[in-house]
Parts: structure tokens; C-alpha cells; sequence
């Protein structure tokens, strides 16, 4: 599994997605996955990729949450969450995003 967190400088949420995404893959027990993290400098550089806003949790090369609709503009993400709208996905969603839907949630 190859997981992929999209960012821009200016967004405060992508070094804590991605310690959401290590805690959800050592939770889910996927051993071996490496977390990479891709700054997007320009709307050129989030044309070349499935971005929907900083950051964005690709794995295995798709978003891990889709529906937030591609978008070249350098802005923060927006995640809905089971408290409400958040610039992060919970744990427990993430974890269930890497087992593909199965497993404790």
C-alpha cells in the first residue's frame, strides 16, 4: 500500500494527517506502508494530480475520501467528520479508508 498525503505550505493540517495515517495503519495492522508527502507549489502542480484541497490522503494513488471534487486552487481541505466539519479526517475514518471499509470502526 502506498499512501500519499498532497499539501500546500500554508495549510496547518498536513504534518497531522499524516500521524492520523500512521496511528490508522498501525491500528488497522497494514505493516510495510510508507507515507510520503507531496507539496504543491502551484495550480500547475495540483493540475498533474487528483487534488480536492490540502491535504489530500491519497492511497494506492486515489483519494481515500472522495466527493471533495478535483480543484487546482491552493486552498485547505475541508473534511465532513462524525463531529461536524473538520481540516482533518478522524482516526477512525482514516483507519476504515485503509482497510477498505472493513474492521472496527
Amino acid at each position: 500500500m502506498k499512501v500519499e498525503i498532497l499539501h500546500i505550505d500554508e495549510c496547518p493540517n498536513w504534518e497531522e494527517a499524516g500521524r492520523r495515517v500512521r496511528i490508522a495503519l498501525d491500528e488497522a495492522g497494514v505493516s510495510g506502508a510508507r507515507i510520503d508527502f507531496r507539496l504543491l507549489a502551484s495550480p500547475e502542480d495540483a493540475a498533474q494530480v487528483p487534488f480536492s484541497g490540502s491535504p489530500t490522503i491519497l492511497i494506492d494513488g486515489v483519494d481515500a475520501f472522495p466527493g471533495g471534487g478535483r480543484t487546482t486552487d491552493l486552498a485547505c481541505r475541508v473534511y465532513y467528520t462524525e463531529n461536524g466539519l473538520a481540516g482533518l479526517p478522524s482516526i477512525d475514518r482514516l483507519r476504515l479508508a485503509v482497510t477498505g471499509g472493513t474492521g472496527p470502526a
